[in-house]
């Protein structure tokens, strides 16, 4: 079983930066891949961006591509979320998600491929 518990939600203006974390419990972090997905007031869950349980691969939505970075760091069993440049229409609430050993990065892209989910922070970003 593992825990996901999210945190550096806020308020920030158009054009602004916030970092996420989403720390996760257990010992076996560096077997899950990660993830985070964004859920926008009446829209559906979409996929964000994911990491490879190492590190060394990420993937991203092309909406965020080259606004948001993700990381991680598997010695504090964390996954970072680094937004720059936010815009209105990135306001929602943000999850994380861990697959265990996925056989590519991009299974994590699908909900279905999920494993274990955070309850999410809300990002607002103001105009």
């Amino acid at each position: 079983q593992v825990q996901l518990v999210e945190s550096g939600g806020g308020l920030v203006q158009a054009g602004g930066s916030l970092r996420l974390s989403c720390a996760a419990s257990g010992r076996t972090f560096s077997s899950y891949a990660m993830g985070w997905f964004r859920q926008a007031p009446g829209k559906e869950r979409e996929f964000v961006a994911a990491i490879s349980g190492s590190g060394g691969v990420t993937y991203y939505a092309d909406s965020v591509k080259g606004r948001f970075t993700i990381s991680r760091d598997n010695a504090k069993s964390t996954v970072y979320l680094q937004m720059s440049s936010l815009k209105p229409e990135d306001t929602a609430v943000y999850s994380c998600a861990a697959r265990y050993r996925p056989s590519t990065i991009a299974v994590v892209a699908g909900s279905n491929g999920i494993d274990y989910w955070g309850k999410g922070t809300l990002v607002t970003v103001s105009a």
